[in-house]
């Protein structure tokens, strides 16, 4: 996928606010440039409410200057009462800056400020002026991917994109700010195209939030189970059910689609009385459709992990479980994996998951053997989940050791877990 230009004519106020949930689509239908937005923005230092406020202020505090400037003759002379300009009006508009300007000291030079020692405050992020965090997602409104982009940031502004790679690519261009994706189900096992996109781009993981998953069967008003002839639902969907769907002893075929809700609203969109979906309680309510079975997941203990990505890494803490996700790979092939395992078993550091993907850039290795001619290997990157964070010495000292081993080494984030109870799925739970 190609990046997108930023130098194009379309105001990206209009993609990342609709006025109702809209997908993005392929980026390369949309272009980004950088607009001034008229509405009013409250600003966070006391500034007015609105640019014409915003320059209303500078064009005082440049005449204030000035005519400080021409009565001092050049040299510095404290302000009086008089100087002082309050809430003035300027071009009908009123500023509420205060415009005492900065004392200055005996060479005409202003004076620092007073030092004080970092907070927490001043390596948080910076304020987004009022807006909500906009948190990319993949799916349609009612997707589990929503949910749980609701269960990482509540209050977050969701944005809905037809592809994986879309939701990547919507933080990088700076559409959105965050993003939430699927790496992992506890039935289905992991979703290789996120692992694959991880090493792609240059996101970081910064946090990961558990979602328990309540597959409902949709269809309808008025369809019986007896009159269906297929189900869609998104592949992991549909291999969740695929017991529970047997045991109904429904006569359908099934067909994967992109995800699950996007299953609810085509059957909504199209009428299909003979097609039902596989798709959460909330999928219903939105479309319009009746729930024929409800947690039709194989087993109840149906949890999928997500992971947060952003821009910019976090900066890694003690005080608190963290996880540290890596990938790594080297040209000898699978026989330092050992080596690379015994780094984190002689520090003691759990290890939560080990995946192995194919190399793209160099897929096959050929092995020269004497017996039997030329052999050939496959080559692998290695993912790796541990329970430590990259505050921490040995984690440190271990990626040191697995560096030596490797021809190639990357942290893809280091982050708290998710230490939120947990259940198994319920009837009646209706977050979803």
């Amino acid at each position: 996928m190609q990046a997108v230009s930023p130098s194009h004519n379309l105001n990206a106020s209009s993609i990342i606010r609709p006025s109702k949930p809209r997908r993005l689509n392929h980026l390369t239908r949309f272009a980004i440039r950088c607009v001034y937005r008229s509405d009013s923005v409250q600003f966070p230092n006391g500034v007015g409410s609105s640019r014409a406020d915003w320059q209303s202020s500078c064009a005082i505090l440049s005449s204030k200057v000035f005519s400080q400037d021409q009565g001092s003759g050049g040299k510095s002379t404290p302000p009086s009462n008089s100087d002082h300009i309050p809430a003035a009006a300027v071009n009908g508009h009123k500023t509420s800056l205060d415009l005492d300007l900065v004392p200055l000291d005996k060479n005409n030079k202003p004076q620092p400020p007073a030092q004080k020692p970092l907070s927490i405050t001043d390596l948080s992020p910076a304020p987004m002026h009022g807006s909500q965090l906009r948190v990319a997602y993949q799916g349609v409104p009612g997707a589990y991917s929503e949910a749980a982009a609701g269960k990482a940031f509540p209050n977050c502004e969701a944005i809905p994109c037809d592809q994986f790679e879309v939701a990547f690519q919507a933080v990088e261009l700076w559409i959105a700010d965050r993003a939430v994706l699927p790496v992992e189900n506890s039935l289905g096992g992991s979703i290789h195209r996120n692992y694959d996109l991880l090493l792609r781009h240059r996101l970081h993981i910064v946090g990961e939030v558990q979602l328990p998953v309540h597959h409902c069967l949709l269809a309808l008003p008025g369809v019986r189970k007896e009159y269906l002839s297929r189900v869609i639902s998104h592949p992991q969907a549909l291999s969740q059910c695929e017991h529970t769907l047997t045991k109904l002893g429904l006569n359908v075929t099934r067909e994967a689609v992109d995800d699950t809700a996007g299953a609810a609203e085509y059957i909504a969109a199209n009428n299909l009385r003979d097609t039902a979906a596989i798709a959460s309680a909330r999928a219903a309510e939105l479309y319009g459709l009746q729930i024929l079975a409800d947690g039709i997941q194989d087993d109840s203990s149906n949890v999928t992990r997500f992971v947060m990505l952003a821009r910019e890494p976090i900066i890694p803490r003690t005080d608190r479980p963290f996880k540290t996700s890596i990938v790594f790979a080297h040209d000898k092939g699978t026989s330092v994996l050992f080596k690379v395992l015994s780094a984190f078993a002689f520090r003691n550091i759990s290890l939560t998951k080990i995946e192995s993907r194919p190399h793209r850039n160099m897929p096959i290795r050929l092995v020269d053997d004497a017996n039997v001619g030329t052999a050939k290997h496959f080559e692998y990157m290695f993912y790796v989940d541990f329970e430590a964070s990259m505050a921490e010495l040995r984690a440190q000292n271990a990626l040191a050791e697995v560096q030596e081993f490797t021809s190639f080494l990357r942290v893809l984030g280091s982050y708290p877990m998710d230490m939120t109870p947990w259940c198994p799925s319920r009837g009646d739970d209706q977050s979803l």
